[in-house]
């Protein structure tokens, strides 16, 4: 008889040791063992968790925001690098699935930082790097985007494990790609988002797409979703008393559990900050799934289908590469 998976995930919700990649990985690895304490296999953290999300986009014009840029730059991190090392060894040590967002620099230029989201096994390998496909709003100014290879669905102690960054939550293309390729256990990591228009309640928002994905593939999904600290509110506010206003707005985010009924199996937790834990039973898909199962009875492949172009782009293919032509003196030992 089949078994499926039945675990305890954990959505953390949590704010960085802002524009510092190793307090922050140190954070992170502090909470994957808080989480690990309370029988959690599956650890979700938020979008841009380390070292933070560039919340000066949306206060500043582009100049004054370029120098915050570069600072950011400088505290992102390598992948692979000294800090995923340090996540993956907390993944190992405690046996859990960590899902974590980053800020990763681009290994062939200085102007590239990709919005990052790190999947880690429970023996502590990386098996996924998915970058976020298409910066949301002001997001443009700071972050490159990703490509379809990284649209990949892996096979997981606690099921087929697929992820997404924040508005690519909306994207109903991505999430089918996941959903078709058997997508059991889905996380969804976002930041808190003060910075939106004043009728634009971020919580409610996050909410929503999280019940929508859930119901409609009849998968669980884990939300993690950041805090704006006060350090942060310090930091990218300074003086300016409309920004800090601005920054400390409330229900700015939700992290939790949704079940494939598209409720949350606990209740959520909306701003503070804190660890939502909430039991998965994979079993409870199956009859959800015989009434709509949208990558199976329930459509019409001949009528609608989906390409997903997997390519990994790259800015350059080199083909026939010359060889090198030798230095005076080397021609010189030559003749």
């Amino acid at each position: 008889m089949l078994e499926l998976p039945r675990f305890t995930a954990a959505a953390v919700q949590a704010a960085p040791v802002y524009l510092d990649a190793a307090a922050t990985v140190a954070k992170a690895a502090d909470l994957v063992a808080e989480a690990a304490g309370r029988g959690a296999t599956l650890v979700a953290f938020p979008e841009a968790f380390v070292p933070g999300y560039p919340y000066w986009n949306w206060t500043m014009n582009p100049v004054q925001g370029s120098p915050w840029f570069e600072r950011l730059y400088r505290n992102a991190i390598d992948v692979p690098g000294p800090e995923v090392d340090t996540l993956c060894a907390a993944a190992r040590r405690h046996g859990v699935t960590v899902v974590v967002g980053v800020n990763e620099r681009g290994a062939h230029s200085m102007g590239v930082v990709y919005n990052t989201m790190l999947t880690i096994s429970h023996t502590g390998e990386l098996i996924g790097v998915h970058r976020k496909l298409v910066p949301t709003w002001a997001e443009k100014l700071t972050w490159t985007g990703g490509d379809g290879s990284s649209l990949v669905v892996h096979d997981t102690p606690v099921g087929r494990l697929g992820v997404l960054a924040c508005g690519e939550n909306t994207n109903t293309l991505a999430r089918f790609a996941l959903l078709a390729q058997g997508e059991q256990v889905h996380v969804a990591s976002y930041i808190a988002l003060p910075v939106a228009p004043e009728d634009y309640d971020m919580a409610d928002a996050i909410a929503i797409r999280t019940a929508a994905h859930a119901f409609e593939g009849k998968v669980f999904s884990v939300v993690s979703t950041s805090v704006v600290s006060d350090e942060i509110v310090d930091t990218v506010a300074g003086d300016d008393e409309a920004v800090r206003k601005q920054l400390s707005r409330p229900r700015n985010a939700l992290s939790g559990i949704f079940g494939p009924d598209g409720r949350p199996v606990v209740e959520p937790l909306v701003d503070d900050e804190g660890i939502v834990y909430a039991e998965i039973d994979l079993a409870r898909s199956i009859q959800a799934k015989q009434m709509h199962d949208i990558i199976g009875h329930y459509n019409r492949f001949d009528v609608l289908s989906l390409h997903l172009d997997a390519t990994p782009r790259v800015p350059l293919v080199v083909t026939g590469r010359p060889p090198v032509a030798a230095t005076d003196d080397e021609a010189e030992v030559e003749r």
